[in-house]
Order: C-alpha cells, then structure tokens, then sequence
C-alpha cells in the first residue's frame, strides 16, 4: 500500500506536544502571580503597623466623641449600645424583683459611663485593653437576663411601655415649659412699672402738662388728610415710645407725620407725661383713654358685653388648670378692650381717610409714607399674607366644621398678619366692615367657631377686602423665632416682635433685641432711675 504524502499525514506528535508547551507557559505564569502577590502581602504588613499609628495620632488630635460612638468599629459604640441594652435589662430585672442583677448591670453601666467621659475629656479614643473588661463583663450580665427568660418580646413589649411614659413626661414638661413662659410674657418688668408710677405722678403733679394736652387736642393736624397719620392702641409707655421713635428716625418728613394713640385709664397720665415733656422732630402725638369712648358700650359692640362677661374673665384668670386649652390662648391680654380697638378705627378717627396701624411690639426701619400712597385696589386692608406656611392658612384658625364657616370661606384661602396695616377708611365705611364684625362676634357668642384672639375675625371681617403688601414690608416672628434671616431682617420696612420673647422682656433673644434698644431714649433720667433701681 502506498504511504501518503508528508503534507497529509496526521501531525498526532505535533499536537501532543503544543499542548504540553502550552500547560508549561501556564503554570510559569500562575507561579508568577502568586510571587507577586505574596510580595506584597508582605509589604502590606510592613507598612500597616505605620498607617495604623498615623491614622490613631490624627485620631487622637481631635477626638469627636459623638463621631466616634457612631462610628461602627469604635469601642465607644460598643460600649453604648451595651449600656442602652443593660438599661432596659436593669428595668426588668427590678420589675421581677431580681435586685441582685439590676444592682450588678447598674455598677457595670456606670462604670462604662466614667470611662465614656474619661475619654471625652482626655480627647483619645477608649483603647482595646479598656474596653475590654467592661464589654466581656456586660455581656455575661446581658447573657444571663436573657438565660432568666428576659426574651426579646419581653425587651420591647417594656420599652414601649418607658418609651409611652417618658413622652407622656415630655410632653407635660412642654405644657408646663409653654405656662412659665406664658407667665413671663404677661409679667410687667419692674422697671417699666417704676418708669409708670413717675411719669404718672408728673402728669398729676404738672398742671402745665394737662394745659398742653388740652391745647394739642383741638390741633388741626390731628384731622388733615395731607398728613401721615399713624395708629397705635396700647398700654404700655416704653414699648409705644419705641414705635413712635422708630418711625419719626426713619421718615423723610418727619413733620408731616401724626400719631394717634389710645390707652386705658391706668396707663394715660403716665403716657400723656412721656409724650408731652419729649421731642418728636416737630411730629404730632395725640394720647387718648379709650374709657372716655362713651360710644363703645354693650349696647354697640357685642365684644364689650363679651369681654365683661362672668365666664370669659374666669376663663383667663381662673389659672392654667385645663391643659387641652394652649396657655397663650389664656392671655388676659384678649380681655383689653385696646386690643379690640383695630376694628374701630373709622368711628375713633371720623374725619381721616387714611391710616397705617402700628402694633406695640414693632420697630419700624423704613420710611412709611409711601403706604399711603399704595393702590389697594378697592379693599379696606393692606396687609402682608403669611400662607408661605401651612399653617397659615384659613382652616387652622377656623372651625370649618360649623356650617356657617364652611358655606362661605375657603379653608385653604391664605392668612395674613396684623402688626403693620394699611387701612382705607372710605372704603372701609363704604363696605360697612365694623357691621360685619359685629355679625361674626354675634355668630361667635359661644365660642365656637374660631379661637380666641382679634386674627380670626379679622379674617372672617376683612375677606375679600385685603389687599396683599410685598412682603419686605412686614417681617414677623422676632418674639419666638431665633433662625430668621438677617438678610430678611435688613430689608424690612417693620420687625415684629410677634410671640412671648418681647424685646422689653429678659427673656427677650438676645440676637434681636438690639435691633428695639437703638429706639429708646436711654438718656431719660426716669428710665435711668429705673433701669438701676
């Protein structure tokens, strides 16, 4: 039989051979890559120790204790959270009477505890030597609660039960936080009781003054139109002179300006003394006692027969017994008749067409005048809104569940603030508001639809008749709010001292009072006397 060519015959040996060369280059390569990575395995361990004490020095250059209990490899973090779990096992073991084991974790949570703050004094984290007794210690205590069948549902059905008691002691230390806070707030500072008492005794003292008052009350300037006319109801002379102060500093024309003040009976000898023996840049003061307003009776304005009656007085001073009702709500300020004054403003100042009212509590940083001269078109106020919050809006001052609020407002219709108003006071007879008012104060006799204070009916009063001002105009929130921005701050036309921190008071915040100290008149020698005394 013939033999095949040499290029057709299988080249078996060949074969068998490439595949050994081919295992042979595989295995040089394998050997290779374990020389590498034993190499620098090596090297790792070398240069660990080193790492290692660079990274413990920075660490212990600026030991965040906080960070280094959150931290999840910290001894620290151990530590915590083997003390909050022995807590819970303390508890227990107390309710099963096991006082031996709740007296042994007792010892072991506080030793865990001086040694947390030795190393936040000493500023270096808590090392393995330390730690480690404690841990071990621990967790045979935590190992035998649970051998003493403390199981895990036990764990948690007892924690919800501390858990619900210690909200339950929160939320009564809040309530009991809100009262003496609200206490506070209502307190008259003996400082400004004394500047009271002597500027009184000059007006019954000075016959000249009560000359003068009655020489100013016939002022023409008190009803000309071409004037600025401002109007503030309060009680309190240092806090009305700030007002005052604050407005003439910042006008353009300061003698174009007429400021008309109401009072009570106590505080009008006192205020008529302050504004009469002091200079206001050539502005008009009038002061007036609200209990010369024969007028406003029980008769006319169904709030006056609210305000005298039994229940409503028992109701604010009767103390802070009942809880369900918010302590603010039990101002007795709601029972002044000056607070109430704001919606009667067309019957004290008949004659005037115009007029911006200032709460007591503002310091004003801008010229005012150009108020006057704001298109409202058509409504009765102008005012700043407040909805940039949800709870600003209609539904949380109002009972929307009483059909007669329901049929005709919005709940989600936006609020808006008193403190610094613009009041057209044509078309505020025009539109016959002081009437409405009184229909809501009727509806409201028995206090259902709306919560105390003069907001929610002005809401109710002055819906669909305001007219929304830039919001630069009035900056609320200085008298409970510590984070506002200093940049809102500096670009408001008025601050307002809204809430219990007034800045007259000492628990006024302190970022802000500043801001209200600049108006006083720290040179009196009353209020100096005062102040000192």
């Amino acid at each position: 039989m013939r033999r095949r060519a040499a290029e057709y015959r299988r080249p078996v040996r060949r074969r068998f051979s490439y595949w050994i060369w081919v295992l042979l280059g595989l295995f040089s390569i394998a050997g290779l890559f374990l020389f590498v990575v034993h190499h620098n395995q090596h090297e790792d361990r070398v240069e660990q120790p080193t790492l290692e004490r660079g990274i413990e020095r920075i660490a212990h250059e600026g030991l965040n204790l906080t960070e280094e209990i959150l931290s999840a490899s910290s001894f620290s973090r151990q530590l915590a959270e083997q003390v909050t779990l022995a807590k819970a096992y303390v508890i227990i073991a107390k309710e099963h009477n096991n006082l031996h084991l709740a007296w042994e974790l007792s010892t072991r949570i506080r030793s865990c505890q001086l040694l947390l703050s030795k190393a936040a004094m000493r500023g270096e984290p808590i090392t393995f030597e330390e730690a480690e007794p404690i841990i071990k210690s621990l967790s045979s205590l935590i190992f035998r609660a649970q051998d003493a069948h403390y199981d895990i549902a036990t764990t948690i059905m007892t924690m919800k039960s501390h858990i619900q008691a210690l909200e339950e002691r929160a939320n009564a230390a809040t309530v009991q936080s809100t009262v003496f806070g609200q206490l506070a707030a209502e307190a008259l500072p003996k400082s400004l009781h004394c500047l009271n008492v002597k500027l009184t005794a000059d007006w019954l003292r000075k016959s000249h003054l009560q000359e003068l008052a009655d020489e100013r009350r016939n002022s023409p300037r008190l009803t000309d139109n071409n004037l600025y006319h401002f109007c503030i109801f309060s009680d309190n002379v240092l806090a009305t002179s700030v007002v005052v102060n604050s407005t003439i500093s910042n006008a353009d024309h300061s003698k174009q300006l007429v400021f008309h003040i109401v009072t009570n009976g106590i505080s009008y000898g006192a205020m008529q003394a302050w504004f009469l023996s002091n200079d206001f840049k050539g502005s008009t003061v009038e002061v007036q006692n609200v209990e010369e307003f024969s007028w406003l009776n029980a008769s006319y304005a169904p709030i006056v027969k609210q305000l005298h009656n039994s229940d409503s007085r028992a109701f604010y001073f009767e103390g802070y017994q009942d809880l369900k009702t918010e302590p603010k709500l039990r101002n007795p300020k709601y029972l002044s008749l000056l607070n109430h004054l704001r919606f009667y403003i067309p019957q004290i100042y008949p004659q005037l067409e115009k007029v911006v009212f200032l709460d007591d509590d503002v310091v004003v940083q801008k010229d005012l005048t150009p108020l006057f001269s704001l298109d409202l078109h058509g409504n009765v106020n102008g005012a700043v809104e407040t909805c940039l919050e949800a709870f600003h809006r209609y539904y949380k001052y109002l009972n929307f569940s009483n059909s007669i609020i329901s049929s005709k407002f919005d709940p989600q219709a936006c609020g808006w603030a008193f403190g610094m108003n613009v009041f057209d006071l044509i078309a505020w007879r025009k539109a016959n508001v002081t009437a409405q008012y009184h229909y809501w104060q009727e509806q409201n006799a028995a206090g259902t639809l709306w919560k105390l204070g003069t907001l929610p009916p002005g809401l109710l009063t002055f819906y669909g008749l305001t007219e929304p001002l830039d919001r630069r105009w009035h900056v609320l929130g200085l008298g409970y709010d510590l984070n506002i921005d200093n940049r809102l701050i500096e670009s408001a036309a008025v601050i307002h001292f809204n809430g219990n921190m007034k800045p007259w008071l000492k628990l006024a915040i302190g970022r802000y009072k500043p801001l209200w100290e600049r108006y006083v008149n720290q040179s009196h020698s009353y209020l100096q006397d005062c102040v000192t005394s």
